[in-house]
């Protein structure tokens, strides 16, 4: 059975929160840690110019599919770089009604047509499957699922996809000489940016949290050892499944 070091330093491998109501605020209370927030990837726009190229027009489409707040905010702004106005007829099918509720930053709400999934992909094409007369927009970005795209392509929806903005990896060199006891990874693109900015990276003794099981992949194909792993039965957040290690590991 695996010893459990103890822990006193985590980095997160995302952007600091906007509010102090994290939940990893309160277990670095809890457990007297020190953790610390760096985005290991970030989010940067394609140009309209480039977006030409597709030889698509926003405008052709009645619909667009929303599947995350990025995917709004770089719509909004190809739109405004092609000088183009989004007509208030438009329709928008998002994937959750977080992603819905953020289209107030750009529409009048509530004199929009806006569809809304419960919760995952599977609830957005049931959605969909209900408006197959639409002409589907699916903006998106250069790293993502295929099962949408699969989806309108095996229903015969009339539809176009297109990149318009890119998941890229963070210059992280200014961490160079720092050591966490933990680092926490959320996607698999987390541990790119890693390799990129570190080749030699050796785990040692840097315990090594991940969520999903798509960055659990990526961190075994890297030769690594997961330490603590969400989500599970037990611990359904990486908050609470670093607690479970964090509370064995500094009795």
């Amino acid at each position: 059975m695996e010893k459990k070091l103890k822990v006193k330093s985590i980095l997160v491998t995302q952007p600091k929160p906007e509010t102090d109501k994290s939940p990893f605020y309160d277990l670095a209370k809890k457990y007297n840690l020190k953790i610390d927030f760096r985005s290991f990837i970030h989010v940067e726009g394609i140009p309209a110019k480039e977006f030409r190229k597709e030889k698509l027009n926003p405008l052709d489409f009645t619909a667009v599919i929303f599947t995350s707040r990025n995917a709004i905010d770089h719509y909004f702004r190809i739109c405004e770089e092609m000088r183009i106005e989004v007509p208030a007829e438009m329709k928008y099918y998002c994937i959750t009604e977080a992603v819905a509720l953020y289209l107030q930053k750009y529409v009048q709400y509530r004199k929009r047509k806006i569809f809304i999934g419960k919760q995952s992909s599977m609830d957005l094409m049931e959605l969909l499957k209900k408006h197959k007369e639409e002409k589907f927009f699916y903006p998106c970005t250069d790293v993502h699922k295929e099962d949408i795209p699969v989806f309108l392509a095996e229903n015969g929806f009339d539809y176009s996809e297109a990149v318009i903005y890119r998941t890229v990896c963070s210059d992280l060199s200014d961490l160079a000489n720092v050591n966490y006891d933990m680092i926490a990874f959320f996607s698999p693109s987390g541990i790119k940016s890693l390799f990129q900015n570190f080749p030699d990276f050796k785990q040692n003794n840097t315990r090594i949290a991940t969520f999903g099981p798509t960055t659990a992949k990526a961190v075994i194909d890297s030769n690594l050892v997961i330490n603590v792993q969400a989500p599970s039965p037990k611990a359904p957040s990486m908050t609470m499944a670093i607690e479970e290690y964090v509370k064995e590991a500094n009795k």
